[in-house]
Order: structure tokens, then sequence, then C-alpha cells
């Protein structure tokens, strides 16, 4: 298994992050990671999520979590990994929300693929996060 977890914090609700977390048409505003990112059908756990990461091809990921204002995940499987990726907002007691955006690779092929792929994969997460929170933090 790895995994790697990256944490900000924001003056925003967690209403405001969720926003923008959860349009994921729209996560190419903020995650430039990825040419591409569309919804295929209901924004449900089980529903599917095509995503383009940037000069590769597109993969699909399966919606496993939704909690509206509190978290959001999706699971990527190919060759032996199993991609768990997630965000999770927490509202602080002064106001304003920390996110937690987690990776976590397990499967046959974990422990190979792991060390490998994912420092690749997380090495966006500060600035994806950062972008994430700007775009919660505009005044609706």
């Amino acid at each position: 298994m790895w995994q790697h977890e990256y944490t900000a914090e924001t003056a925003a609700a967690p209403s405001a992050v969720w926003a923008v977390l959860s349009d994921l048409d729209h996560w190419t505003d903020w995650d430039t990671s990825m040419e591409a990112v569309a919804l295929e059908g209901p924004f449900e756990v089980g529903g599917r999520v095509s995503m383009t990461p940037t000069g590769q091809e597109p993969i699909v990921s399966v919606i496993t979590r939704i909690e509206a204002d509190r978290a959001y995940a999706d699971r990527t499987e190919f060759g032996g990994a199993v991609l768990d990726f997630s965000h999770t907002l927490t509202a602080l007691p002064a106001g304003g929300t920390r996110v937690v955006h987690r990776l976590e690779i397990t499967g046959p092929e974990a422990d190979r693929l792991g060390p490998e792929l994912g420092p690749m994969i997380t090495e966006d997460f500060p600035d994806a996060m950062a972008a994430l929170l700007a775009c919660a933090e505009r005044p609706a």
C-alpha cells in the first residue's frame, strides 16, 4: 500500500468548497493536471467520471462516496492497482473549512506501482488545492 495526503484550510464555508468540488464538469477550472473531466450519468455513488490527465489517455473512475458539504471520493483501477482518491471537508470552529485530499494505492501491484506513480500523481496536490480553495473563496 502507498498513501499520501495534503491538508489546507480556507475561510470559505464547507458549502462553498463543496459547490466547487462537486461540480465535476468544471474541475479543469482548478485542477490543471486534467485536460478534461466529465460526469457520465448521475452524480451519485456508483456513478462514472471520465478524466483525461494532461498528455494521457482518458481513464474512468467510479464515485465511491458522496456526503454533501463533507466528502467526495472516487476509485480508479488499472494495472493491478486500485487508486482511491478522496476530499474530506471539516468545518472549523471559528469558521472556514479544513480540506484533506488523500490518495491511497492498494491492490496486488500497489507495492510496485505506488512508489513510482504515487509521487507523480500527488505532486500537484498543493497547487490543485490552492486553486480549489481560491474558487471556493470567490464571491458567488
